[in-house]
């Protein structure tokens, strides 16, 4: 009898090209995996991978298996899900991705409302980047990814995934203390067309975000200052080097000599959870949506019907992205 381990094992091989990168992703060592290949192909008494200049690939028996597999691991996931569903319970394993800002502001506390009220639920939580987070839900390697979008840019979402809203978050201007708009309850960004910019690296999303919020007040920004880190970019605001565009959510330290103005138009981001649409039946999905909502729902980053304790399940992308 084939084992699921040593299959899971090799689809991640042909999922993601190497023996390393698949360690990567199931979190375990090139050695491990190379062991679990080495027992399959004893159990199937074929030859699974082959060398491939330095590294190695697999063999035609090997990609028929994975194809195989790929089917098996989906049928064990859809039967966990329909069992855990029959139980009613919140029990079993839940791999839970956040990209930063969200892995900082919102999960510690809806980690800790899960592990309170569901004893019985394994947490796992990884801070991803939203793209990366989106490949992996969709491979089945996590169970339910908190990702985000802007407004003005919103994130294609695959089929096969379900979505429901988390929180939408404002974003603040931060300026020095010294600055002439400083004292202000609200700055238009049209005042703001002479700044020098702090922002992330190109090719990221809140920097395509900065650039086309900008351009659309008709400013053509001037970056000087490139930082992924929104501490980082707010220690060189405070140090004069610029300003930059800093969402509320995670925003854990400002420092003294920086002044957090609203800005008009105001730009909003939207939060929200992600999971397989077949895995939707799980117990454990709905608690930790609802969780992670509960955790999120600031009274000044969230609108009104954030904070319900209910669970808008959308089973396919054509819908989410209306």
């Amino acid at each position: 009898m084939l084992d699921l381990n040593r299959l899971k094992a090799l689809h991640a091989v042909a999922v993601y090209g190497s023996v390393g990168a698949a360690a990567e992703a199931l979190m375990v060592t090139p050695s491990a995996i190379s062991q679990q290949l080495a027992k399959l192909e004893r159990e199937t008494g074929a030859p699974l991978l082959e060398r491939n200049g330095r590294g190695v690939k697999l063999t035609d028996a090997a990609g028929l298996l994975a194809e195989h597999a790929e089917r098996i691991l989906a049928l064990v996931e859809t039967a966990e899900a329909d069992f855990e569903a029959m139980r009613g319970a919140v029990v079993g394993r839940l791999s839970i991705g956040a990209f930063p800002t969200a892995a900082r502001g919102i999960m510690p506390q809806a980690l800790a409302l899960l592990k309170e009220r569901h004893p019985g639920l394994h947490l796992l939580m990884y801070e991803r980047e939203p793209e990366r987070q989106i490949r992996e839900v969709s491979r089945g390697e996590l169970d339910l990814v908190v990702v985000q979008d802007w407004t003005n840019q919103p994130m294609s979402i695959p089929d096969g995934l379900s979505r429901a809203p988390i929180l939408e978050d404002i974003a603040d201007v931060a300026l020095p203390a010294s600055h002439p708009l400083a004292g202000r309850k609200e700055v238009h960004l049209n005042e703001l067309s002479d700044e020098k910019w702090i922002s992330s690296a190109p090719g990221q999303i809140c920097y395509d975000w900065l650039v086309f919020t900008l351009r659309s007040a008709e400013l053509e920004p001037e970056i000087t200052c490139m930082a992924d880190e929104y501490d980082t970019q707010l220690a060189l605001v405070a140090a004069g080097h610029g300003c930059a565009i800093v969402p509320r959510l995670g925003r854990v330290w400002v420092p003294d000599n920086v002044r957090m103005v609203p800005i008009l138009p105001r730009p909003v981001r939207r939060v929200f959870a992600l999971w397989r649409a077949d895995a939707a039946r799980r117990p454990a999905i709905r608690a930790a949506v609802e969780a992670i909502r509960e955790a999120g729902a600031p009274a000044d980053a969230a609108p009104e019907d954030i904070g319900s304790a209910s669970v808008t399940i959308v089973a396919d992308a054509s819908e989410t992205n209306r």
